[in-house]
């Protein structure tokens, strides 16, 4: 190492008490110099685990600081059980006053000194987090990773995250006694979650620029509730339950999600029966967030979806689903507004929450209903709905045959147990049956689907002919990508462009699209035509 001074502080050397023959720190301090453009904010905030004489300090905070910000120093100094901590402790708080800018030593272990700044950052209303994080404590493999993990979850996003001695040559790096191993098995933890800014595999410094969210992951007694669930970074459980014939449109609705909710989500998919090939579009549509981890979930051999079909998969979910509260969307939706507010509903005791059904607001002739939800979309608490499980499936094979069979059931099975959501949620027949008054309809706030948060693209994807053709029913109700379009739908444009950010990039202007247009529609005609004829020979 070289034993010059510390030649680009502001103030002489002299005024500082560095002890020539341990001078390990400058050499880094061009490459130092050349990433303070990465740091946006005007008042930095670092952390230093390690300081020693404080080098390095002194030199962040004539720098990078020297228009303001402050930096935090860990270091053991022998717990003062020592002269020579005790004289290391006088050293740096000799040198780091003599910059004139603000800083604070914690004169502890690491890890205690960590868990205290995680309780003081949770605590503080504003300007959380630090810009720079400096790791150069102990040499062993597992502290070094223990400071890292807790030193990660204090950097916000963007921070410059330095580890010391990545290529340190007195001990073999496979040694506990040498800080890569620690390192490397930091660095495939959080992969994903950070560029790399190191030169070469030779540099000294592992260098790193985290590109995800702060995520603290600690609690103190005092946090309320909104900070427990924040603090934890459980996320958003998303679910859709899914064969191979919607594999296309859930990528839509799960990438909208995506792109609209910051925070950490899990997606669900109950595989009732998706080819391996739209599987991997799926994933290959999703846009790439280090917070987001989609899961597919094998229904089990006994479910009512193998016995009765596909469209009974939101009652088997409910079953193995691995989480006590999930969101479920049906996979004909588009996500327009971040589903943190939907996610946090207060649910007020009750196993679920829905928005009302705005064709049926009061349900039908075959289940009449004080108020009748759609079943697009359940915000779902799994561990209150398990308790009647059994009385649901039972229902199930009840109700099999009714009109709107799952819709109709859930309904019968919770009435009088659910949560009134705001239409906003799960805006229904948009441009079509939500523009025709009726006694029901006019009791609902349906301007709340004006903006809506959550588009539900509700009807047929290839509409009969007999729908098509209605006088009194127009525009009908179509999905987007059907042979049909959507008609009327003030949303299929914004639909078809999200589309277009996935694997299905060009669909509706390819042949294959056109020409399955063309086959559904003359499959419609056939079978009007078939329909009638047996009519009127039946006459």
């Amino acid at each position: 190492m070289s034993a010059s001074t510390v030649t680009d502080l502001s103030a002489s050397t002299n005024e500082y008490e560095f002890t020539p023959s341990q001078d390990w720190f400058t050499q880094n301090i061009p490459y130092w110099k050349s990433l303070f453009p990465l740091v946006t904010s005007p008042e930095p905030r670092i952390l230093e685990i390690g300081s020693w004489e404080g080098r390095s300090a002194v030199f962040l905070l004539t720098t990078l600081c020297a228009q303001g910000g402050e930096i935090v120093c860990i270091d053991h100094f022998d717990l003062m059980h020592t002269p020579a901590g005790r004289e290391r402790h006088r050293k740096l708080s000799q040198n780091l006053l003599q910059t004139g800018r603000p800083f604070r030593i914690l004169p502890q272990f690491s890890v205690p000194a960590l868990y205290a700044l995680l309780e003081e950052e949770i605590a503080r209303d504003t300007s959380t987090g630090f810009d720079w994080v400096y790791v150069d404590g102990s040499h062993r493999a597992d502290d070094t990773l223990l400071d890292a993990e807790l030193a990660w979850r204090l950097a916000r996003e963007g921070c410059i995250f330095i580890f010391d001695d990545y290529n340190w040559p007195e001990q073999p790096v496979e040694s506990v006694h040498h800080p890569r191993r620690g390192i490397d098995a930091f660095l495939a933890l959080h992969a994903g979650e950070y560029e790399h800014l190191s030169k070469t595999a030779e540099q000294y410094q592992m260098i790193l620029r985290k590109t995800g969210e702060m995520r603290i992951g600690f609690l103190v007694e005092q946090s309320a509730e909104q900070r427990f669930a924040s603090a934890l970074s459980l996320g958003i459980y998303l679910v859709l339950a899914i064969d191979t014939s919607y594999a296309m449109a859930a990528a839509v609705t799960i990438r909208s999600a995506i792109e609209k909710t910051v925070g950490r989500m899990t997606i669900y998919i109950v595989d009732c029966g998706i080819s391996v090939e739209d599987k991997e579009k799926i994933k290959s549509s999703l846009p790439e967030r280090h917070n987001v981890t989609l899961i597919f979930l094998d229904l089990p051999t006994a479910s009512l979806t193998s016995e009765l079909g596909v469209v009974w998969a939101k009652i088997d979910m409910i079953k193995i689903l691995p989480v006590e509260r999930a969101l479920y969307l049906d996979a004909d939706m588009l996500v327009r507004r971040s589903l943190e507010e939907l996610w946090n509903t207060d649910l007020e005791g009750s196993s679920i929450g829905a928005a009302v059904d705005v064709g049926f607001p009061l349900g039908h002739d075959g289940v009449s209903q004080k108020r009748y939800f759609n079943s697009g979309m359940l915000l779902i608490d799994l561990a209150k709905a398990r308790t009647r499980l059994s009385e649901l499936e039972a229902r199930v094979h009840e109700m099999k045959d009714a009109r709107f069979r799952d819709q109709d059931v859930l309904n019968v099975h919770f009435a009088g147990d659910w949560a009134e959501v705001n239409l906003g949620w799960n805006a229904q027949g948009l441009g079509t049956y939500a523009e025709i008054g009726s006694a029901d309809r006019d009791t609902l706030a349906l301007g709340d689907m004006k903006d809506p948060g959550v588009v539900h693209f509700t009807g047929p994807i290839h509409p009969g002919l007999v729908a098509v053709l209605n006088p009194f029913v127009q525009p009908y109700t179509s999905k987007p990508w059907g042979y049909a379009g959507a008609p009327g739908h003030p949303f299929k444009d914004e639909w078809w462009g999200a589309l277009n950010e996935t694997v299905w990039a060009g669909w509706q202007g390819s042949t294959q699209y056109h020409e399955m247009c063309e086959g559904e529609k003359q499959k419609a005609i056939q079978d009007s035509i078939t329909k009638f004829e047996t009519r009127v020979q039946f006459c």
